[in-house]
């Protein structure tokens, strides 16, 4: 008995240790970014490079500030990322659960030309949705930030797939206690799912806030500009600012690392029972 937990624990020591490799792989680039927030340029861009900082310096943050209107597009990027996630969980989340428990006339159909869209690169369908937001008037307005990016077919896939793993049983106890269909939907099914819905507020406020082509579309002010172009505005033709950027990097991880520690849980359970059935 002793000698076969020996040889598990053996056989779990290389795998543990590709995992930390991984992990240290994935994570050098952000501690390097963090670190190089507080060196001057001239040690970043000095070779041999150096990993821990050997002058420390807050000039960086100060000049972050300086260059861009910082406070601003960090308010503007809340906007667009909160404003375009919260009535996205609702579109979505309800499309999903009509395509997992209703019987409706067209509903395959109507379901793979949701999925079809999904193969459709942004490129293609760039120009349309500026032409459209311009039209109806909605260029450089939050508006035109938020509502294309409500409804979504990857989301209203992964919505249907959560949905459709919960037993019929459910509902129909529910039907009988005298719930109506949003009650049942509200009060019974949403809340088995929270991880489906955890994972999609922390995927989609990070690919808001951090999508840099979007907002320099629809904006030309400068004042509705997110936080991701007021960092791109830190490299130039033939110059860039590293220190600043790297400064302006850091700030931008701490919201989003702050929204993964406390929704991690859900976030990993969600990401292994999401999109699996169906």
């Amino acid at each position: 008995m002793k000698s076969r937990r020996l040889k598990a624990r053996l056989v779990r020591i290389p795998i543990l240790i590709l995992f930390i490799a991984l992990a240290a792989v994935m994570l050098i680039p952000i501690i390097w970014l963090l670190f190089g927030a507080f060196k001057p340029d001239t040690e970043i861009i000095s070779y041999p490079p150096t990993f821990f900082p050997h002058e420390f310096t807050l000039s960086n943050f100060t000049k972050c500030m300086q260059r861009i209107d910082i406070i601003q597009y960090i308010k503007n990027s809340i906007i667009f990322s909160v404003g375009a996630t919260l009535p996205s969980l609702v579109v979505n989340s309800l499309a999903g659960y009509a395509f997992a428990r209703y019987e409706f006339k067209g509903k395959d159909v109507i379901f793979v030309i949701f999925l079809a869209t999904m193969m459709i690169p942004f490129q293609v369908i760039m120009i349309p949705e500026f032409l459209e937001i311009h039209m109806f008037g909605m260029y450089d307005t939050y508006a035109g930030l938020i509502i294309p990016k409500i409804a979504s077919a990857y989301w209203i896939f992964m919505m249907r797939s959560a949905f459709a793993g919960l037993p019929k049983e459910l509902e129909e106890a529910a039907r009988i206690d005298g719930l109506n269909e949003f009650g049942i939907y509200a009060r019974i099914m949403v809340p088995l799912i929270k991880p489906t819905f955890v994972t999609m507020i922390i995927l989609s406020v990070n690919g808001n806030w951090n999508d840099l082509l979007w907002p320099l579309i629809m904006t030309s002010d400068s004042s509705m500009r997110t936080l991701a172009n007021g960092l791109a505005m830190f490299v130039g033709v033939r110059t860039i600012e590293y220190g600043a950027a790297f400064a302006g990097a850091a700030i931008s991880l701490i919201p989003m690392l702050i929204m993964y520690i406390f929704g991690q849980k859900y976030f990993v359970e969600g990401q292994a029972t999401s999109g699996l059935k169906g």
